[in-house]
Formats: structure tokens, C-alpha cells, sequence
């Protein structure tokens, strides 16, 4: 036992050579390398700025919704002066709801009688299914149900003013998002001559009663379409013909100095606060401004567009093409 150099109770490992080392195969190496920069604390789970995010997310997907069940189902306009105002605009609507036990005046027996003279059901309903139908808005004991509004075509709006008889004008609008403003673009297309309105599918109003209202009845007269896609459709127009001219405040040209003929024309009107979108006013073929006094802020969407208007209407009367 004595020449026996082996420990007691040693184990030799078989098949190992002597000095070899086991690696971890990268484990540990692995292990203690960094995980990269710290996300940011809104992308960090459990953290509060990733909390109060996840929640506008939340809200704003909702308020998306909201718009799209309204877009696509009926209106109620709620309120004894708007359903007054709405009625006398001719605004297209399907049910007057009014509540059981209401205090009449004025309004609301205006409401009743033009309701009734337009053939507008008139429907009592206690006062809770009216708070329900309208979302618990104020709307004082009455409420106008107006349908989905049915789009033209932009090949519908094409055709039209080809078949009217002048030379067409047609209006675009690009990212108008205040359907006061659509309203109001709808009134000053229908009195100075043109033809039809055309709105892009997203990032744009509809034509909710405000707008209905807005444009007091005129866009019972005067088609409104809507486009897939704006800047394919105003290439498609460019295709048949139609020159294409975007109202800037950056305009190349002011309406004073615009030289060139007017029709066939499309009017392009960029939104309340950035104008023109870069695609869009890449396809105009030519953009134009509105001259102003100095200190004075950009007119809105709206009355731009209606100076525009004028301004095309007066040289179309001079030059006798209407």
C-alpha cells in the first residue's frame, strides 16, 4: 500500500489529459457581457411612463373606434338650436327624437313642424334612451338622427362637371381634419361655380352633421367624393387633363400674377396648420398664395380657399367661359 501514490477516495477522470481545463462553452463569458443600453423608460414593463402610455394608447384606440362606429353607423345631433339649425339647413335626416313630458318652446315646436313638413319620423322616447342614443350629451330634450353619408365617386365627380356644361373645378382638400372648415369649403365650392368636393379616405373630416350645418344645405347640391389615395387620384385628374394648382401660404406665384388658364382646373387646399403635404404639393402644377398685409396670421382652411374661389369664378366671368 505503501507504493501506492493514489489518495484515498481519489476519482481520476477517464479519457482526460493532464493540464486539461473543461470549459463553459462561453457561459460564463456569456453571462457577464452587458445587455445593451437601458431601454427607454416608457418601454420598460412595470415602469410608470410605460404604464401612463400603455394607457393613451389605450384611449386613443378607443376615441379611433368611436370615430369609425360614427363614421360608419347614424348621427345624432343633439341639442334644441343645433336640431333647429340642422332642419333649416336641410339637413337629410331620419327620426326627430324628442322626450317624453319635454318643456316646448319655440325651437322645439319649429323643430316638430319642419320635421313633419320634411316627412322626418317623430319619435318620443323617455328622457334616458335619448341620454343613451346621444352619449349623455346636452341636447335639451331633442335629437336629429342623420344616416351615413354616401361618397361620390371621384370618377362620379369627374363626370358631373364634364356634363355641366362649363369648364370643370373641382376642389381637393388635404388633411382639413375641422368639419366646420369642410362645411364651410362645400358652401364657397357651391356658390362660385364648382362642381364637386374631394376629400381624402384618412386624416380627414367627414361629412358629419357639423358639416352638414356648416355648409347650410349646399352639400345636398354639390357632390362630395372621396379618395383612396389623394395624391394617386390628383395624378389620375393631371392624366385627363385637368391642371392641378395647391393654395400655399408658400405659393410660387400669388393669385395677382397667376397667368395661366383656369380650366380645367382642380384647387388643392392643404390643412388648418401645416398646408400642403409634401406629396401633394410635389403633383401640383403650380402652387399659389394669397397676398396680405404684413403681422397679419395665415387665413384658415375655409376663407382661403373661398378668396381662391372668388378670384377664379370673377376671371371666368370676365373671359365669358361661364
Amino acid at each position: 500500500m505503501a507504493g501506492n501514490s493514489r489518495r484515498r477516495g481519489a476519482v481520476r477522470k477517464q479519457g482526460t489529459k493532464k493540464g486539461s481545463v473543461v470549459g463553459s462553452g462561453g457561459i460564463r463569458r456569456r453571462g457577464i457581457e452587458g445587455k445593451g443600453p437601458t431601454p427607454k423608460a416608457e418601454m420598460r414593463p412595470g415602469h410608470p411612463a410605460q404604464r401612463k402610455a400603455a394607457a393613451a394608447a389605450a384611449r386613443a384606440e378607443q376615441k379611433r373606434k368611436a370615430a369609425k362606429k360614427a363614421a360608419e353607423g347614424p348621427e345624432i345631433i343633439a341639442g334644441r338650436n343645433p336640431v333647429v339649425e340642422a332642419l333649416r339647413a336641410g339637413v337629410p335626416a331620419t327620426v326627430l327624437y324628442v322626450a317624453l313630458n319635454i318643456d316646448a318652446d319655440d325651437r322645439v315646436t319649429e323643430a316638430v313642424r319642419m320635421a313633419a313638413d320634411k316627412g322626418i319620423s317623430i319619435l318620443e322616447v323617455p328622457r334616458e334612451e335619448l341620454d343613451r342614443k346621444t352619449n349623455k350629451a346636452l341636447h335639451q330634450g331633442l335629437g336629429l338622427q342623420v344616416p351615413p353619408f354616401s361618397y361620390a365617386s371621384p370618377d362620379e365627380l369627374l363626370r358631373a362637371a364634364r356634363e355641366s356644361g362649363d369648364p370643370p373645378l373641382l376642389v381637393a382638400l388635404d388633411g382639413v381634419t375641422d368639419p366646420r372648415n369642410l362645411g364651410a369649403v362645400i358652401r364657397s365650392a357651391a356658390a362660385f361655380g364648382a362642381h364637386g368636393v374631394l376629400l381624402p379616405s384618412r386624416r380627414s373630416a367627414g361629412m358629419t352633421a357639423v358639416a352638414w350645418r356648416t355648409s347650410a344645405g349646399a352639400a345636398a347640391r354639390l357632390p362630395v367624393g372621396m379618395a383612396t389615395n389623394l395624391t394617386r387620384q390628383l395624378r389620375e385628374w393631371a392624366s385627363e387633363g385637368l391642371m392641378i394648382a395647391g393654395l400655399d401660404a408658400d405659393g410660387a406665384s400669388d393669385i395677382d400674377s397667376l397667368d395661366i388658364d383656369v380650366d380645367p382646373l382642380v384647387i388643392v387646399i392643404g390643412s388648418e396648420g401645416r398646408g400642403l403635404s409634401r406629396l401633394v404639393r410635389e403633383t401640383c402644377d403650380y402652387t399659389v398664395s394669397i397676398p396680405m398685409a404684413a403681422g397679419v396670421e395665415s387665413l384658415n382652411a375655409s376663407v382661403a380657399g373661398a378668396v381662391l374661389l372668388a378670384e377664379i369664378a370673377r376671371r371666368r366671368r370676365i373671359a365669358g367661359r361661364v
